[in-house]
């Protein structure tokens, strides 16, 4: 970008802007409209043509510490501490996805932060105590938190849209329907659902004439999904567990997985898959649904901790897709299938973000405060500007042992 695409700042309190248009002219792609409290601003272009957001900094120099201390993270607690704000966070943090290679260290931040991130990430490991509490982090908020602004279905996933769809409910359904075609299940087969939920999947596959034993460690979960089998009169094809995948002993005609991979953490991917294996009878087929991240950042990805895995899901981990497959071959699985659906995800987020705004006077009667409210906001939009650039992925993919 040249200086001249930068409009000259005046003296006086915009001076405080100055180290960010500095900072900016690293801007590749799209463009950025800086302002700051005293009114005063500047915007920033890139040579390539993208996204135009808008940042208003009320606090620039705290925060341009944070970002030089912290990169990514520093920027992300800054909008958390309100030192922030932007008309369209979703679009800002796509220009930001964007521009991540060309702003280098603002997005990377100082190594010891970095490494402490790291270090603290990897205290969250997943082993059979640490999954009950990473869980517990994120699920059990609260029953009545989610019901605020996820769908009747109450799930907590992608939902995949049809054609001319725009109804959340009737996209998640689709989604359990397309599962279960996967599976190529017959009438009264036995699926094995490792991380249930709030009993979507369940209650779906029961009333298309399946039985489903589903497990899961948030003790939330479980009760108001074995509550919603009950009122359904399908507990005798439903059985709802609370149990470690580690722990599952016995066989089932298929197993379904929806976005529970992504909490295993990467030590325990070939446990996971030689537990699906296992469960596995002969001839049965597997249907996951995986959030994963691009091959082209995969390995810095692994070696630290971003946003979501210090804030949203301790000791969560994504996986390319090649680390995907490969893990799955080495514990005996051939992946036969595998689509990608990341635009429906970025379409269900941006569902989610719009429910939760429109109930934020209820959210805070639960004792939720404008801190953990930014933190929600910032997450949802995070992870859909990671789904519209790429960065992120969905699929749905179907394993099998190679013998049929």
């Amino acid at each position: 970008m040249d200086a001249e695409q930068l409009r000259p700042l005046e003296a006086g309190p915009g001076l405080a802007l100055r180290p960010w248009s500095w900072l900016l002219r690293g801007l590749h792609v799209g463009r950025l409209r800086v302002d700051g409290a005293g009114g005063r601003g500047f915007t920033a272009t890139g040579a390539e043509a993208g996204p135009e957001a808008q940042i208003l900094l009320h606090r620039p120099l705290n925060l341009l510490n944070r970002v030089m201390r912290r990169g990514a993270m520093g920027f992300a607690e800054g909008y958390m501490a309100g030192e922030w704000e932007s008309s369209d966070l979703t679009t800002l943090l796509t220009l930001a996805a964007r521009n991540e290679a060309a702003l280098g260290r603002a997005s990377e931040g100082g190594r010891l932060a970095r490494w402490r991130e790291t270090l603290s990430h990897r205290t969250r490991a997943n082993t059979r105590r640490g999954s009950r509490r990473n869980i517990a982090a994120h699920y059990d908020l609260g029953n009545d938190f989610y019901r605020l602004w996820l769908d009747p279905t109450m799930t907590y996933s992608a939902a995949l849209y049809a054609p001319g769809e725009d109804n959340l409910a009737a996209a998640q359904r689709h989604k359990y329907q397309r599962l279960l075609r996967q599976l190529d299940a017959r009438p009264g087969d036995h699926i094995l659902e490792i991380g249930c939920g709030w009993g979507g999947f369940a209650l779906e596959a029961a009333r298309c004439g399946y039985r489903v034993t589903g497990i899961t460690l948030s003790r939330e979960q479980l009760a108001w999904a074995r509550r919603r089998v009950a009122e359904a009169g399908l507990s005798d094809r439903v059985d709802l567990q609370l149990r470690d995948y580690r722990d599952l002993e016995g066989a089932w005609d298929h197993v379904v997985s929806i976005e529970m991979f992504e909490a295993v953490g990467e030590a325990w991917w070939p446990t996971f898959f030689g537990t699906v294996g296992r469960c596995l009878r002969p001839g049965g087929r597997a249907a996951l649904q995986v959030i994963t991240i691009d091959e082209s950042v995969f390995d810095d990805y692994r070696r630290g901790a971003d946003f979501i895995q210090r804030y949203i899901f301790p000791g969560g981990m994504l996986p390319s897709i090649t680390a995907f497959r490969e893990r799955a071959g080495e514990a005996g699985l051939r992946v036969s299938s595998l689509d990608r659906f990341g635009h429906d995800y970025a379409r269900t987020l941006q569902s989610w973000h719009r429910r939760f705004l429109d109930v934020l006077p209820r959210v805070r009667e639960q004792g939720f405060d404008d801190r953990f409210i930014r933190m929600w906001r910032y997450y949802l939009s995070y992870c859909t500007a990671g789904f519209q650039t790429g960065r992120i992925d969905l699929i749905q993919t179907t394993l099998e042992h190679p013998d049929g």
